[in-house]
Order: structure tokens, then C-alpha cells, then sequence
């Protein structure tokens, strides 16, 4: 039955901090032809902005980790029913994402955001983007400081192990030099 196959050598997270190239990068694996999965937290971002809602970070943000937490795991159910088990599928953040934004906000880490983390794994190899100030910039949806997206980075990285995943560092290097990092690292 497909709903219990095991896609956890084929689904690969790619995480990091804010403005570390995450999404120039999965957009370079998609032009060559890689499956990918967009980040949820953006999109919900733009639904709340656009119908003035709360549930934003600067705003009610438990209640932006709750949608957070209900778009990844949509996300990571999509796939499967998508997806074939031979397919490599990167996706931009994981449900462990959910839980370090909530960790970092103080919000307490839920029984159904621990069962969420168990039961949708990942591939245990996490690609992590480190901080790099060079193409750090702001913009409408991402309004972290320097300083935050730092701190971010190493919560992701402490998540990460946490929830038994090993953290794979990509190179700060050019974004062909990065896709060739990971297409290596996933195949």
C-alpha cells in the first residue's frame, strides 16, 4: 500500500536561516528537473497579509506556528501521494522547521508537534545553509535582523539533531557549485 511505503531516502530538507540562498537554490534544482516543495511559512505569509489576518509573525505568531505546522505536514502528505519512491524531492524547510520557530518564540513544543516530527521523516542527511552576510537582505516576508537569522541557523542545526537528523553543511560558494553539492550528497 502506498501510504505506508517508506520515502525517507528520497525526501531531502533543505533549512537553514533567513537569506542564506535556500530558495535560489532549490529553484536551480528545479530547472534541472529535481522535484521540489516550496516553503509553506512564505505562502502563508502572503494569504494572511493579503485578507489583513493574524496569523503572521509580527502578529499572533502561535497562531502562525499552528497553520505552519498544518501546511508542512499537508505538504509532506502531498508528496507522498505524489511522488514515486524512486524520486528525490527536496523540500524548502521541514516540519522540524515548525518546531525550532516555536522553540525560538518560546511557545511549548505540543505532543502533536512531537507526533508530527516522528511520523513524517526525512532523509537523516538535512542540507543546512549557513549565515552569509554577502546575499543577506530583507524584504516584505522576511524582516529577521542579521543577528536573528544567525541564531536561527543554530537552533535549526540543534532542531535538526535533536529530532535524530544529521545537518550536512552546503558550501557558501556559487549556486551551480551548491547544486553540485547536494545533487552528490542526495543521489
Amino acid at each position: 500500500m502506498r501510504d505506508n511505503a517508506d520515502f525517507t531516502n528520497r525526501f531531502f530538507v533543505i533549512t537553514g536561516g533567513p537569506g542564506t540562498g535556500k530558495t535560489t537554490l532549490l529553484n536551480a534544482l528545479k530547472e534541472e528537473g529535481f522535484c521540489c516543495i516550496s516553503e509553506v511559512a512564505r505562502e502563508i505569509i502572503r494569504e494572511q497579509a493579503a485578507k489583513d489576518g493574524e496569523a503572521l509573525p509580527w502578529k499572533n505568531r502561535e497562531k502562525y506556528t499552528e497553520l505552519m505546522l498544518v501546511a508542512s505536514i499537508q505538504s509532506y502528505r502531498d508528496a507522498r501521494m505524489t511522488y514515486e519512491l524512486d524520486e528525490t524531492v527536496f523540500f524548502d524547510r521541514g516540519i522540524p522547521d515548525t518546531l525550532c520557530y516555536a522553540a525560538m518564540i518560546g511557545l511549548r513544543i505540543s505532543a502533536q508537534m512531537k507526533l508530527a516530527a516522528d511520523r513524517c521523516r526525512y532523509h537523516s542527511r538535512v542540507f543546512l545553509l549557513p549565515p552569509w552576510r554577502e546575499i543577506y537582505h530583507t524584504d516584505a516576508e522576511r524582516k529577521q535582523t542579521w543577528d536573528e537569522a544567525v541564531y536561527t541557523y543554530e537552533m535549526m542545526k540543534k532542531t535538526y539533531r535533536e529530532y535524530g537528523y544529521h545537518p550536512v553543511e552546503v558550501p557558501r560558494t556559487t549556486v551551480e557549485e551548491r547544486v553540485r553539492f547536494v545533487r552528490t550528497q542526495s543521489i
